[in-house]
C-alpha cells in the first residue's frame, strides 16, 4: 500500500498519527512537505527591482545590496522543511520516504499522490466549527482533485455537532 502523508506546520502530528493508526505496518509511506515557490520568488523580484535604482550603471551597489533576500528565504524554507520531515519520520517510527517539493502547494500535493492508494491530510481552515470552512483553499483543492482516496483528519478533537452550520434557507422544513 502506497500512502502519501502531507506534512504541514501545525497539523503534521495528526497526519502522522493517522498514518500509524490507519495503515498497515508494511505500507510504503511518503512524508511530503511542499514549500511554496511564491515567497522567495517575490523577494528575488523585489531585490532585482531595487538593483536598477539608486546608483549609476556600472557602479557597485551599496554594502548589503549584493545579498539577495530570496536566496536566504530559500535556505530558511529548506532547513525548516528538513526539520519538519525529520520530526515527522521520528514520530512515525517506521520506514518511510521523505520528499520535499517546491511550487504551487496544492498542485504539488495532488501530483505526489498520483499512483498512491491513500493521501492523508489535515483540516487547515476554521477548526472551531464543523463544515466546509474547516478546509482552507489548498486543502479544499487537494480534496477535490486527489487522484486517490483521501483520509481527512482533525488536528485536534473536532468541535461538537452544535457547531455545524444551519441548513440553507431553501432546505428549511
Amino acid at each position: 500500500m502506497a500512502v502519501v502523508v502531507w506534512i504541514v506546520e501545525g497539523t503534521w502530528r495528526a497526519c502522522v498519527d493517522a498514518a500509524r493508526a490507519h495503515t498497515p505496518p508494511d505500507a510504503e509511506i511518503v512524508l511530503l512537505h511542499v514549500t511554496p515557490a511564491d515567497v522567495p520568488g517575490a523577494a528575488h523580484g523585489a531585490f532585482a527591482g531595487l538593483l536598477g535604482r539608486g546608483h549609476p550603471a556600472g557602479q557597485r551597489p551599496a554594502e548589503g545590496w549584493g545579498r539577495d533576500p530570496g536566496t536566504r528565504l530559500e535556505h530558511l524554507a529548506a532547513a525548516s522543511a528538513e526539520q519538519l520531515l525529520q520530526d515527522a519520520a521520528e514520530r512515525l517510527d517506521r520506514p518511510c520516504t521523505r520528499t520535499e517539493r517546491t511550487g504551487r502547494v496544492e498542485r504539488e500535493v495532488v501530483a505526489e499522490a498520483e499512483g498512491s492508494e491513500l493521501l492523508i491530510l489535515a483540516r487547515d481552515g476554521d477548526r472551531s466549527h464543523l463544515g466546509p470552512h474547516s478546509l482552507g483553499p489548498a486543502a479544499r483543492f487537494v480534496v477535490d482533485h486527489a487522484p486517490c482516496p483521501v483520509l481527512l483528519v482533525w488536528p485536534e478533537p473536532p468541535p461538537g455537532l452544535p457547531t455545524m452550520p444551519p441548513p440553507p434557507p431553501h432546505h428549511a422544513p
